[in-house]
């Protein structure tokens, strides 16, 4: 049974103002208007998400950093407050469980911001750890109603409307003030781009979503994400990361540490660092048509008279950059070098086509980490 998800605070307010909103459960906003107009103010502007589906745990109390420091894969006793990262906690097997931004918002108090339906989950595999040092958790997912921008005019917005300047290093925060209430400004990837999470609260939230339009942000949804992020190589759990997945297969090395000591599953990651080894790695590949693809979608390759199956489709998306559709898959080694070719579905392609393009597809993207084997010779 899959775990309750937050509904968006502002959901039916983008269904008045007409937003194409999905009918499953969740509900998804997947456009508020012309699907190229908001990836251009990502790009160009300042694109506006609506993010306040995402949950949150706190962990409080003396022994809170150091026993988060002990379990988790990137560092926490050498964070100052106001400064935080991307982490995760991995399986003894070296495999993501859970991905997520960790902030140090007080000497004793942690603030972790997930994805939607990860918090209970969480929660309960850090208290499987927890025996007698000194803190509790709490899950505060009611209190964080995230928006979160990206785009070249995004700063400057967020110092009009938030009264301060965003941090220069990524997951570092700020607080400032709207409307007389607090509000926590943080510096981080935004669909593949550098971008800021603001979060003013649920009370707030619905008057701060009209203060950045206001102030010239376009409200963009999840087809426009998915653009920005797929051209960038931006893995997403739940999407492109589960449980099965190592961190360095999905290019996630800024979300762990291979100096800090040992947490769970370094062995693992460590080893991979020494030795490499992994069996596949995300790549991009651009589609020889514009059809969205579903996520399973195998690539096959003709590999010495013998048709491989040699990965599968993780994301698509349309791709401004190219003109065609742009996937995220995760391919085996000795066959991610750009200019790599592919049936797709079936040995004669009755998908299509696709070819690994180099990462970052966006000039403008944060580019992606981890190694990229060589392009074939053309």
């Amino acid at each position: 049974m899959l775990p309750p998800v937050k509904t968006d605070l502002l959901l039916e307010r983008h269904r008045r103002e007409g937003a194409e909103v999905t009918a499953g459960s969740p509900p998804l906003v997947l456009a508020f208007g012309e699907v190229p107009d908001e990836y251009r103010a990502g790009t160009e502007g300042a694109a506006l998400f609506d993010a306040t589906r995402r949950e949150a745990l706190e962990v409080s109390g003396p022994e809170a950093v150091v026993f988060l420091h002990r379990l988790l894969a990137n560092a926490v006793k050498t964070l100052g407050v106001g400064e935080g990262n991307r982490n995760l906690l991995l399986s003894s097997k070296g495999k993501v469980l859970f991905d997520f931004e960790l902030a140090l918002v007080a000497a004793e108090r942690v603030h972790l911001s997930l994805a939607p339906g990860r918090a209970a989950g969480l929660l309960k595999a850090l208290d499987t750890y927890h025996f007698s040092e000194k803190l509790a958790f709490k899950d505060v997912s009611d209190e964080h109603a995230p928006l979160e921008l990206c785009g070249p005019s995004a700063a400057d917005l967020v110092a009009r409307v938030a009264g301060v300047t965003p941090p220069t290093e990524l997951y570092h925060h700020v607080q400032g003030q709207f409307r007389g209430a607090p509000v926590r400004v943080t510096t981080l990837p935004v669909a593949g781009s550098l971008g800021f999470r603001i979060d003013a609260g649920p009370t707030q939230v619905d008057a701060l979503w009209s203060a950045f339009r206001e102030a010239g942000a376009v409200p963009a949804g999840r087809i426009a994400h998915d653009c920005l992020r797929v051209e960038a190589g931006a893995a997403e759990q739940g999407v492109d990361v589960d449980d099965s997945i190592y961190p360095q297969e999905a290019r996630l090395e800024r979300a762990f540490s291979l100096d800090k000591g040992c947490y769970i599953g370094q062995e693992v990651v460590a080893k991979i660092d020494t030795y490499g080894g992994l069996n596949k790695r995300l790549v991009a590949l651009r589609i020889s048509h514009d059809d969205p693809l579903p996520a399973g979608t195998r690539l096959l390759r003709d590999d010495e008279g013998e048709w491989r199956d040699l990965g599968v489709i993780t994301s698509w998306a349309y791709s401004f950059v190219l003109d065609s559709g742009l996937a995220l898959a995760y391919v085996k080694r000795r066959h991610q070098g750009a200019g790599t070719r592919f049936h797709l579905g079936d040995a004669q392609g009755s998908l299509g086509q696709a070819v690994i393009v180099p990462l970052p597809v966006r000039p403008t993207a944060l580019a992606p980490t981890g190694e990229f084997e060589a392009p074939v010779a053309s």
